[in-house]
């Protein structure tokens, strides 16, 4: 059976350079980044080498790069080390309606604990806009978390725009840019944020390993105690191995940045366009708006998103219904629902997302067995 795997937002192979370049430490560079002998040393500079590869990509100086486990920490840490800090000032946050539960569920988590939080809502193409950030803020807000590129959708949000409207009134900033980090340009200067989120098994690094660009370490109580390593804001010894992965895949990504771009926006306008002419009643979520290259998330009027996903499956194509975070859950897409997505449709999005590894044969070959597929299910 002809395997293909269509689900690169939820996570992605680690490549055969950045394998590599992991492997020296987990075998004979296994030291202690915090150790003072050679075998210390030698991980040091790793973990060195690759901030200051994250940090090339993020326009940003290497100091301004924290390691953590991954975007969820990173998410987590942020969002709640701002309130902790900055409770005095205030405890009201913003965000929005389709951002990741790593968001999401840390701002519920301070709901419980007597802080505000204002969810702004999107248009029908998944675009928060600007002004309604502006007209959400008090006097007390203390934060704002905007994601760049939703991760069920891939709409790119304006992020220069809104954080423009938010620090001048003295409001930090955060985006959650795991989605877009390492895929489209994301100069910190540009987007004008306090801080960013990124993590690495959506860019062909393993799992375990992400972080976060933070303009000031001052306004963040850190969520980890229990040593003082990354100056202090996130304790814990270094994944050597992860970090050095990360810093490998960054430098991939910031090589063929605009070429790789480019490929998947042609096979993404090949798949959609083949799936309108093949198959009638569909809708491609966010399709006018800014998008990622790599996400198509297409719904089919009349067909359970469930039943198209297993279909496939069984036809050797991985794809998602939605978020992978989501998994298991019957419940139609938070993001979805935000966007107003007619009824007919909400149950039957599918969420494609490409990879380096993707090819127009990949795509043409679901093509081909997709119309039958949503047939059945509809005649169902």
């Amino acid at each position: 059976m002809r395997y293909i795997y269509l689900d690169h937002n939820a996570t992605t192979p680690v490549l055969p350079d950045v394998l590599e370049a992991m492997l020296p430490y987990q075998r004979e560079a296994f030291g202690n980044p915090s150790s003072v002998h050679h075998y210390g040393r030698r991980a040091r500079v790793a973990v060195d080498d690759a901030r200051d590869a994250v940090a090339e990509v993020l326009g940003a100086p290497a100091s301004s790069v924290i390691f953590s486990s991954g975007g969820t920490e990173a998410n987590n840490t942020i969002i709640k080390g701002v309130a902790q800090a900055r409770r005095e000032h205030g405890r009201h946050l913003v965000t929005s309606q389709i951002e990741h539960p790593a968001v999401l569920d840390a701002c519920a988590a301070l709901e419980r604990q007597g802080y505000e939080v204002t969810y702004v809502p999107v248009d029908e193409r998944g675009l928060v806009d600007p002004q309604a950030v502006r007209d959400s803020l008090t006097d007390q807000t203390i934060l704002v978390s905007i994601m760049v590129a939703n991760n069920e959708v891939g709409t790119l949000q304006p992020i220069a725009d809104i954080a423009c409207l938010v620090r001048e009134r003295g409001i930090l900033m955060h985006t959650d840019a795991v989605q877009a980090f390492g895929k489209v340009p994301l100069s910190v200067d540009h987007l004008g944020v306090d801080f960013l989120s990124f993590s690495g098994h959506k860019i062909y690094a393993t799992k375990g390993i992400g972080g976060w660009y933070e303009r000031s370490p001052a306004v963040l109580q850190p969520l980890l105690h229990g040593g003082h390593q990354e100056r202090g804001r996130r304790s814990g010894t270094e994944n050597v191995p992860g970090i050095a992965a990360l810093g490998k895949a960054c430098a991939i990504a910031t090589g063929d940045m605009a070429a790789e771009d480019e490929r998947q926006r042609q096979l993404q306008q090949r798949l959609e366009h083949g799936i309108r002419e093949r198959i009638g009643d569909v809708r491609i979520q966010g399709e006018d708006a800014p998008r990622l290259s790599g996400t198509s998330n297409v719904a089919f009027a009349g067909a359970e998103g469930e039943a198209l996903m297993m279909s496939l499956d069984l036809q050797g194509v991985a794809i998602s219904t939605g978020s992978a975070c989501s998994s298991g859950s019957l419940e139609p897409s938070h993001v979805l629902r935000a966007m107003r997505v007619p009824r007919l449709y909400l149950h039957g999005a599918l969420r494609f997302s490409l990879g380096r590894a993707t090819t127009a044969d990949d795509v043409d070959y679901v093509l081909d067995i997709l119309p039958d597929i949503v047939a059945q299910a509809r005649s169902v």
